[in-house]
């Protein structure tokens, strides 16, 4: 069974919103189980670093070593998504000699 890192079950993770400081309807709340049939769905996660545009034939010039400018500055959020949405900004941290991504800020859909 997954833990969380309190060492918690996920299942028993009570995921009911509370609304000043009230619990919502019990028959309303949700819990980590109820999503179990979409643990195994795949998803595409990409971070956007930044981008850059150029000619063709200015990409074919680029060699080993070759500097392209990003529209970023250093230390700016990161676009984080997920199958091609837009759900977050993060930044780009080192875990154990491996890139990897926090979030910062996520982004609610207008949906």
């Amino acid at each position: 069974m997954a833990k969380d890192k309190g060492g918690m079950d996920l299942d028993e993770l009570d995921l009911a919103e509370r609304v000043d400081g009230a619990e919502a309807d019990p028959s309303q709340s949700r819990t980590a189980a109820d999503l179990e049939a979409v643990f195994d769905v795949p998803v595409k996660v990409s971070a956007v670093l930044g981008r850059a545009r150029m000619q063709v034939a200015d990409l074919l010039r680029l060699t080993t070593g070759a500097v392209v400018e990003l529209d970023r500055k250093v230390g700016e959020a990161i676009d984080i998504y997920v199958n091609d949405r837009l759900v977050a900004r993060g930044e780009v941290v080192l875990v154990e000699n491996r890139l990897g991504v926090t979030m910062t800020e996520i982004i609610k859909s207008e949906r």
